[in-house]
């Protein structure tokens, strides 16, 4: 009997393809390794880690870290964490929907140009944008003054520093994050499903959520996730529109590590950070298998 072999899967041809496909992997590979997880490990090994009186850290192996996340402190800055998450995702949710639809039913013409305004904003630095908004908000600003003449007072600092502005600045710094996914999943509806619901008798409302939404749940998906898990690192918004004195994940992070000098508890912190990574990105899973199912 004589055995056929796959053109280039064995023998020195596929040898050599083999290597030259791992040189030209292999810077990839080497600045992944250096630059992710090698980082990543050094976290989670400094998070069960013991420190000395000056804060460095002694190596050994403890659970006292990730003991302390019970403290009704870390508690109520993980339970305020992710009701502000909640809320920045199903704000930009419901706005990226709104935007995403409306530029979805525009001549493809005119799609282009809108979503380069929704971009063209954010090629400048975040920080800069950040800035913008203190002006915006501050006493004698745009949206101060819209606010006082409404009777919505915010009293004489204007609504610098607040939760509101640090909602505000959320939304903003997250939106685009949102619209784009959403609008991938609607650019490609036919517009005749809609006329043709319509005809049926549908109204606005039943036709967004029997039509279009469903179709548009991958999209929806994937910007819960580009929003929510990024939400809870943020660090610079909460402390500059909101004076740093409701913390997010993320300041609770950049304060163990450079104020209180715990980086052990700072590293068990981040990893419990990525645990809620790994768990959304678990549940978004199990929800997209089933909507294929249903499919």
């Amino acid at each position: 009997m004589t055995s056929t072999a796959v053109p280039g899967t064995t023998g020195a041809p596929g040898v050599r393809r083999l290597a030259l496909s791992a040189a030209m992997l292999a810077p990839a590979g080497v600045v992944t390794l250096a630059l992710v997880v090698a980082p990543l490990v050094l976290v989670i090994r400094n998070s069960f880690a013991r420190t000395d009186a000056y804060g460095n850290v002694q190596g050994g192996f403890t659970l006292d870290n990730y003991g302390r996340l019970a403290d009704p402190v870390f508690l109520k800055v993980l339970g305020y964490s992710l009701g502000v998450a909640a809320a920045t995702t199903v704000a930009c949710l419901v706005l990226g929907y709104v935007v995403s639809y409306y530029v979805a039913s525009r001549p493809p013409q005119r799609q282009l140009g809108l979503l380069l305004l929704i971009i063209v904003p954010f090629w400048t630095d975040f920080l800069v944008r950040t800035f913008a908004w203190i002006n915006l908000l501050s006493p004698g600003g745009p949206v101060n003054s819209v606010t006082d003449a409404i009777g919505l007072t915010s009293g004489p600092a204007g609504w610098i520093p607040s939760q509101g502005a640090s909602f505000i600045g959320l939304v903003y710094a997250f939106l685009p994050t949102a619209i784009f996914p959403i609008y991938a999943s609607l650019r490609g509806i036919d517009p005749s499903l809609s006329e043709a619901a319509r005809d049926l008798g549908c109204g606005w409302w039943r036709v967004h959520g029997k039509v279009l939404l469903p179709i548009a749940r991958p999209g929806l998906l994937a910007a819960f996730l580009l929003v929510f898990v990024p939400t809870l690192g943020v660090f610079v918004i909460p402390v500059l529109l909101g004076g740093g004195k409701d913390q997010l994940v993320g300041n609770l992070i950049v304060t163990l590590y450079t104020e209180f000098r715990d980086q052990p508890m700072g590293a068990a912190v981040s990893v419990l950070l990525l645990v809620l990574l790994l768990a959304c990105l678990a549940a978004a899973g199990v929800v997209t298998r089933r909507l294929r199912r249903k499919a």
